[in-house]
This record gives structure tokens, C-alpha cells and sequence, in this order.
């Protein structure tokens, strides 16, 4: 009877690669056609302040999330013929330490040093997998890839046409020039170190892209192994925080004017937090084209995706397979249809919603796309042995994503003084 409910020949049966998507734009629809949720308050700096995070309005916003995604999840089961008697159990426990990387998220300090809630998340789950001998079905029932998809699809809908423009000529073409090159860069260099095909393409992403949400996209893109992407968004945040803090002295030492300093910062640190901090420290119009700069490249995110998804369904088979490359067929079938979902979701955004109903919902999609990717890597934490995700990952792969940010800081600055250099 199992073997008739998972043969893809039936027609009602959804697969995993649009069951996200039509999660992903139930989503976008309910919040267009008018759902409201109370957006709850992580925000704290002292421990006197926590009141307000467990405040009845916040708590009351969490329990509708909870709701929300525990019926999105448990839909998307029935649609793809997934039994759901683990999920029923296990969804609660990785919504509650999910919250809880939130509220750990959520502290000022954290902020300020632009640590985003996915490596608390991941901590969290890596905590609790390793101390705790977690039951079979607890693990069986985790749905990490399922969820980060899902994140994927209402990233989509952040990225506004209209924004683009409005970035500045300076910003886009400083960022197509550094994303072409340095991801060029970190692709060369892990093929010398002879990193693996997995890790090679989600290390050229992040560093050359947006950090955390491009390596999210890769490993989506190409059905990436989740404990490499665990490794590669732990590289990111890792290397964010001293480039956030030092780049800025940095700047001033050399005399950089604030535009050069805020293009120098935002084409060459990940992680979106982390700029905004560090353009804090020099200035507001340092502050003001880092972000432009930043946004300019989070916009590329999609094309990449796009270009890595028909790569690597072309690619097929990993090098050295006997297998023949496929067929037109057989690369749709493979190709990732998030990415067809983030598109779409950017689509309709851009040229199809009114702009007033754009403000009115997106702060809302925002905060259930940070929801996703953070259940996202609470249940990679909790699938993951500690000593499998440092131990099976050598150094070549950090001593390639080192080098290419080596050398992203470089070409970022020489691009940043040439184009912002009046």
C-alpha cells in the first residue's frame, strides 16, 4: 500500500518541488486577501525587557504563526501523500525552539553584531540533536528542505522591480561586475582545492552574492546536501563579524570618502545586518549606499538561481558518472520549481499588485519568511551530528571561501573608488 501512495503516476499526488510552491503562494494570497497577523516582538536588551516579548499581543502573534504554518505543513503532507502522524508531533517542538532561537535573535547586541536568526537556530537544534538521543520519529518527520523552499518563494516577493531602479546606475553596475568576478573567483579556486561540486557552487554564492540567503538558493537550486549548507552559512556569519567591525577603522585609516566606504561595505560583507551595521559606524551616507549596494545584489539573487538551476539540471550526474547528459525532459523534471515561484512571487510584486498593497503586506511576508528559513535550520540542527558537520568538512573548503572573501574585499574596493570616487 506504501509503494501505491508514493509512485509520482498518480494525479493527484503533488510532488515536494510544487508542493512549496503552492504553500508558498497560499501564503502570499492569504496575506493579499486581507489576513492579518500580529508581528510579534523579539526585540530586547536587557533581561528587564523580555516582558515584552512574551507580552499577550506578541504571544497571541505567535500562536497565529504557529497555526498558520502548522496547517500549511500538515496540507502540504496530505497533498504529497506523506504520512502526518510524526509531523502532528514533531512540528511543535521545532516551533517551540525555533521561538526560542528568535527571541535569542532578537536581542540588541545580537543585532548590532548582525547575527541573524538562522545561526541560533542552527545552534539550538545542534544542541538539543547532540545532547538528546532524539526518537526516529522525531528525525523521520523533519522537513528542513521543505520549509527553506518555502522561505525561498516569499523571498521572491522583496525583490521590486521598481527598487531596482530606483538603486542608483552606480550601485547595480558595481554589483554585477563584483558578483560576476569574485563568483568566477571562488568557483576557480574551490576547483584547484578540489572542494566538492556541492560545496563549490554554495560557496561561490555566498560569497560573492547575498551570504546567507544565496547559500539558502544554491542549496535549493542544485538539492544541496543540508549539512554542507549548515557548514557554508556557519563560514558566513563566522567571517561577517570581523569585517563589520574592522572594515570601517579600515576605511578611515585609508582616508575613503563615506560613498567609497558605503560601496566598499556593502559589496563585500554578506550578511544584510551586518551592513547596515557597519555603515552605522561611518555615517548616513555611508549607510545609505551600502544598503543600495547590498540591495543591488540581493536583486541578483533570483538570476543566479535561475543560471545555477539550468547548470547544474544540465550537469546531471556528478563528474565522473557514466551517466548520459539529459534529455529536455528530464531537465525540467530536475529543474528546482522554486525558482519558478520566486520568480513569479517578484512578478507579481512588481507590475501586478498596487504599491499600496505591496507596503500593507510585505513586513508581514517578510516576518513568515524569517519563520521558514529558521525552522529551517533548527530541524538541520537537530538531524546533524556536531562531529559529522566539522568533521567530515576538511579545511579546504574554509581556506577557499577565506581566500575568495580575500580576494571579494580587494575588488570590491578598486570597483568601489572607481565608480564612487568623485
Amino acid at each position: 500500500m506504501q509503494e501505491k501512495l508514493a509512485t509520482p503516476k498518480s494525479k493527484l499526488q503533488a510532488t515536494e518541488d510544487w508542493t512549496v510552491v503552492i504553500l508558498g503562494f497560499m501564503v502570499i494570497g492569504l496575506f493579499v486577501a486581507g489576513l492579518e497577523i500580529n508581528i510579534p516582538s523579539y526585540k530586547w536588551s536587557q533581561w528587564s525587557e523580555i516582558g515584552k516579548v512574551v507580552s499577550p499581543q506578541s504571544l497571541f502573534g505567535i500562536l497565529q504563526q504557529f497555526v498558520l504554518v502548522y496547517a500549511l505543513i500538515l496540507f502540504g503532507n496530505l497533498i504529497m501523500r506523506k504520512p502526518i502522524k510524526g509531523v502532528i508531533k514533531t512540528f511543535p517542538i521545532v516551533f517551540l525552539l525555533t521561538v526560542f532561537a528568535l527571541i535569542v535573535a532578537g536581542n540588541a547586541f545580537m543585532k548590532e553584531m548582525g547575527l541573524e536568526a538562522v545561526i541560533f537556530s542552527l545552534l539550538i537544534g545542534l544542541f538539543v540533536g547532540n545532547v538528546f538521543t532524539l526518537p526516529k520519529w522525531l528525525k523521520d518527520a523533519l522537513s528542513a528542505e521543505l520549509y527553506v523552499k518555502i522561505g525561498l518563494v516569499l523571498l521572491g516577493t522583496s525583490v521590486i522591480f521598481s527598487d531596482i531602479l530606483e538603486a542608483g546606475t552606480l550601485g547595480l553596475v558595481q554589483s554585477l561586475i563584483v558578483v560576476l568576478s569574485v563568483w568566477y573567483f571562488a568557483f576557480w579556486l574551490c576547483k584547484k582545492l578540489k572542494v566538492d561540486d556541492e560545496l563549490t557552487m554554495m560557496i561561490s554564492s555566498a560569497v560573492s552574492i547575498c551570504g546567507v540567503s544565496a547559500a539558502i538558493a544554491t542549496s535549493g537550486a542544485i538539492k544541496g546536501d543540508q549539512k554542507k549548507l549548515s557548514y557554508v552559512v556557519s563560514m558566513v556569519l563566522i567571517t561577517a563579524i570581523p569585517m563589520m567591525l574592522g572594515m570601517p577603522y579600515l576605511a578611515k585609516m585609508m582616508g575613503l570618502s563615506q560613498e567609497v566606504t558605503g560601496a566598499w561595505l556593502g559589496g563585500s560583507i554578506d550578511t544584510s545586518g551586518a551592513v547596515v551595521a557597519s555603515g552605522s559606524l561611518v555615517g548616513d551616507r555611508a549607510l545609505e549606499i551600502s544598503t543600495i549596494v547590498k540591495f543591488s545584489q540581493n536583486v541578483l539573487l533570483g538570476v543566479a538561481a535561475l543560471a545555477i538551476s539550468i547548470y547544474w539540471t544540465y550537469k546531471g550526474a556528478p563528474s565522473g558518472s557514466s551517466v548520459e547528459k539529459p534529455s529536455m525532459k528530464i531537465i525540467w523534471e530536475r529543474f528546482p520549481k522554486f525558482v519558478l515561484g520566486f520568480i513569479a512571487a517578484s512578478l507579481l510584486f512588481s507590475f501586478y499588485l498596487t504599491p499600496e498593497t505591496v507596503t500593507n503586506v510585505k513586513g508581514s511576508i517578510k516576518e513568515m519568511q524569517t519563520v521558514w528559513f529558521a525552522l529551517a535550520f533548527t530541524s538541520i540542527g537537530l538531524e546533524t551530528n556536531f562531529k559529522d558537520l566539522i568533521g567530515n568538512n576538511n579545511l579546504k573548503p574554509f581556506m577557499a571561501f577565506l581566500t575568495a572573501q580575500f580576494f571579494n574585499i580587494i575588488i570590491t574596493l578598486l570597483i568601489a573608488m572607481w565608480l564612487f570616487n568623485n
